[in-house]
């Protein structure tokens, strides 16, 4: 019979893999922006949400916060790699006003973290109650990162397009936040259950906004596309009698 143990190890390296998916899904996003040169509508929040997630929970991970928490570190050091190059990239992209808003939270939310971890590694004394602060902090962070698309999903349903809200950064914080519920129920760590099972909630609502509105996007981008056919079409007939005109005069010339 498989221990608990040995479980939860192996449902926290599925959970591992899951959310490197998940890290890395916005990268069809951001070779978008790189094209266009633009992030145009795409949000920072998310990014921003993910990266102050991943810090505190590598904190909450070290030996002398939360002992035997190995999965936690790695993943959460990988995510807070990987969102630091994409806020990089916001910061390359975004239009001046943009940027500097993107930059004074980033730089805030650096700020936080060092003295969180400070505070918590020489006032706190026993791993219990660095566990208990750095998890009730932990928990407020991973809700924001989970909660950052609905601000996307505002705009989903005011527009009744999914264009920016990228498919698989929606499917893959489902499914880590359904493996990380498991992880932690295995185990009872309430500061993991309790953000991950609220992002599973949230993850399924996104997806279920996709289904919705995938069609209506479709037709969006077709009418779209149409239009700026149509529109080169005009300006081709509009070009046309002009060159006519001039070869008729030469002639006359």
């Amino acid at each position: 019979m498989v221990s608990a143990e040995l479980a939860r190890t192996a449902v926290g390296i599925i959970g591992n893999a899951i959310a490197l998916i998940l890290f890395l899904s916005p990268v069809p996003t951001f070779i978008q922006i790189v094209k266009k040169g633009a992030v145009e509508q795409f949000s920072p929040v998310p990014y921003l949400a993910t990266f102050v997630n991943c810090g505190i929970w590598v904190l909450y991970g070290l030996p002398m916060v939360h002992p035997n928490s190995l999965l936690v570190i790695t993943i959460n050091g990988a995510g807070l790699f990987i969102e630091t190059v994409y806020l990089l990239m916001f910061l390359i992209y975004s239009a001046r006003k943009q940027r500097i808003k993107v930059l004074l939270i980033l730089l805030a939310e650096i700020v936080f973290v060092g003295v969180l971890s400070a505070l918590v590694l020489t006032v706190a004394h026993t791993t219990k109650v660095r566990s208990n602060i750095v998890g009730s902090i932990a928990i407020v962070g991973n809700i924001m990162m989970y909660a950052a698309p609905l601000s996307v999903m505002k705009l989903v349903i005011t527009t009744k397009s999914v264009e920016y809200m990228p498919f698989f950064l929606s499917l893959f914080s489902t499914l880590n936040g359904i493996s990380w519920t498991i992880y932690a129920l295995i185990r009872f760590d309430p500061y993991i259950v309790i953000p991950n099972g609220l992002g599973s909630l949230l993850g399924i609502c996104q997806l279920v906004l996709y289904a919705t509105f995938y069609k209506s996007t479709q037709r969006q981008l077709a009418e779209r596309k149409a239009g700026g056919e149509m529109g080169l079409a005009e300006m081709g007939q509009a070009v046309g009698p002009s060159k006519k005109s001039n070869v008729v005069h030469n002639e006359h010339a």
